[in-house]
């Protein structure tokens, strides 16, 4: 009978998955729009201060890393980038890419306009949810995250970090909007480099932020649907609009 209840449970949650995939799909097929479904992960490392403050690039952009206590010997190698995990891994920052793939399972996505689907919106604080958007001929990192800034009251977090360096990042332009119930609310700001910490973005308050009535207001069954497009630009402009 435990057997049967766990398979039986393991059938239902996939085909709410699909459901979820499919309704997305209905949506924003006729805009041409790829769309990726994202199931939450509850971080292993978090903290209410996990960095520390983002410091001054260098030239090549090389920062540290998001540990204290911990330094880089070689400045050709940086730590881990992934925000759900506590890792040792350190190296070129080519590698980055591959590595949260095959060490760390994040899934990544091609394609200038995506849709970016996150279910399960109501689950607690602290919850991610993450993927890799492949474009222009760089990747970068899409993190959605339900942190409680204030004891009680949790927030949404959204940015988009580029795996490269800082330099490079103020090449492109990205934009974040959700859509629904004849409302609109859009966020477009150059991307922050992998190599700052996404925990510093955050309590900066440098990414599209939603309290959990304004995410309700904009989700449908517990899914939040965040259309995202990429563009080169070297205009530097940070935007919230409604």
């Amino acid at each position: 009978m435990l057997f049967f209840t766990q398979c039986f449970g393991a059938v239902l949650d996939l085909i709410h998955l699909r459901f979820q995939h499919y309704k997305a799909k209905r949506v924003f097929s006729a805009a041409g729009q790829l769309v990726c479904v994202v199931n939450p992960t509850h971080s292993l490392k978090y903290a209410p201060t996990r960095c520390a403050a983002a410091q001054a690039s260098t030239e090549q952009g090389i920062l540290p890393p998001c540990h204290h206590h911990e330094v880089v010997h070689d400045p050709q190698l940086v730590p881990c980038t992934c925000p759900l995990f506590s890792c040792p891994w350190e190296g070129h920052l080519e590698l980055v890419v591959s590595h949260l793939r095959q060490t760390h399972r994040i899934n990544i996505l091609q394609g200038a306009e995506i849709v970016f689907l996150a279910t399960d919106m109501h689950l607690p604080a602290p919850t991610d949810w993450i993927i890799m958007h492949s474009c222009l001929g760089h990747q970068f990192l899409l993190v959605l995250r339900k942190q409680e800034k204030y004891e009680g009251h949790p927030q949404f977090f959204a940015t988009m970090m580029l795996i490269g360096t800082p330099t490079q990042a103020n090449n492109f332009t990205y934009r974040l909007e959700l859509n629904r119930n004849q409302r609109r609310l859009k966020w477009e700001a150059t991307p922050r480099s992998i190599l700052e910490c996404v925990d510093s973005v955050i309590s900066d308050g440098d990414c599209l932020v939603l309290n959990t009535s304004l995410a309700q207001l904009f989700s449908d069954n517990g899914s939040l649907a965040i259309g995202i497009a990429i563009t080169t630009s070297k205009v530097h402009s940070s935007e919230a609009e409604m």
